[in-house]
């Protein structure tokens, strides 16, 4: 529930935005429509679908919360029961002004971050900088008996949750490389198969053409999952493509967003999803 909360919800927003610079942004440059134009229909698009990830959210969690054993991250959620057995979070565990302030200090370094529009360097600095900070509440609130050499303790903890999120992110950023890379201008393996691709569409109606591009930018995506990397690589070919058969840039444009940004939810080769699902410790299958 926690990875629908927040993975699941941002793919849904990112595949279906209205204001997306780095899938939306790119791919209309690139098919040479005004940026940010048919904001009105994709601004439906986009509460429809969040609708439907809220209802599928809202349905599976009233189902585990009335059979937990029913979950499919029961087994591995053992981790995390343990935990809270462990720190008294499920029970006897007063809620006092020290959790308030760790949650305002994470508040704080959330919306630090959003207003500054770092990248990951800064990011980086920023979340440490609150790791510190709420340690040294702890310390003084006495949270969970915390002492000083426990902030170092649980730093230490918390990076090793993360360290195989770490790995499958860099693996899985890998399978590109092999591939060539995304440089739309450089002849590899991803850039052939575009090409092969192209050919197949040009004989076709508008309408079969569309559902086919559809079909092609989620299947590309599974090797291709950068946004930006994908517009560049199919947007190029996809846009002319599209005019030769009768199809509106608008709609070629919209193939390529929904293709790019729902299936990423799905495909192993998303990084981000394997990363998330290895701090949550849920296994892909």
């Amino acid at each position: 529930i926690a990875v629908l909360v927040t993975y699941v919800a941002t793919q849904i927003g990112f595949g279906s935005s209205w204001m997306n610079p780095f899938s939306v942004g790119i791919a209309q440059g690139i098919a040479g429509v005004d940026v940010f134009s048919g904001a009105g229909f994709r601004m439906v698009m986009w509460v429809v679908f969040t609708a439907l990830g809220c209802g599928m959210t809202m349905f599976y969690a009233a189902k585990v919360k009335k059979t937990p054993e029913i979950s499919v991250a029961y087994e591995s959620d053992q981790y995390f029961r343990d935990q809270n057995e462990k720190t008294g979070i499920d029970e006897g565990h007063s809620f006092g002004i020290g959790h308030i302030l760790v949650l305002v200090t994470l508040t704080v370094t959330v919306v630090w971050v959003i207003w500054g529009g770092y990248y990951m360097a800064e990011i980086a600095t920023q979340f440490f900088i609150m790791g510190i900070v709420a340690g040294v509440i702890g310390v003084i609130f006495h949270l969970n008996n915390m002492k000083v050499n426990d902030i170092a303790v649980s730093f230490k903890d918390g990076a090793k949750d993360l360290i195989g999120a770490a790995l499958v992110v860099a693996m899985a950023q890998g399978i590109m490389q092999v591939l060539g890379g995304s440089d739309p201008t450089t002849p590899t393996v991803i850039n052939t198969i575009m090409y092969g691709i192209s050919q197949a569409l040009a004989g076709l109606s508008g309408a079969a053409a569309a559902v086919l591009m559809y079909v092609f930018q989620s299947v590309f995506n599974f090797f291709v999952v950068s946004g930006s990397g994908q517009a560049a690589i199919t947007m190029p070919i996809m846009a002319p493509v599209g005019d030769l058969v009768g199809l509106t840039r608008q709609s070629t444009v919209l193939a390529f967003q929904l293709g790019d940004g729902l299936t990423n939810a799905i495909f192993p080769t998303s990084s981000t999803m394997l990363g998330f699902l290895a701090a949550s410790k849920i296994p892909y299958s």
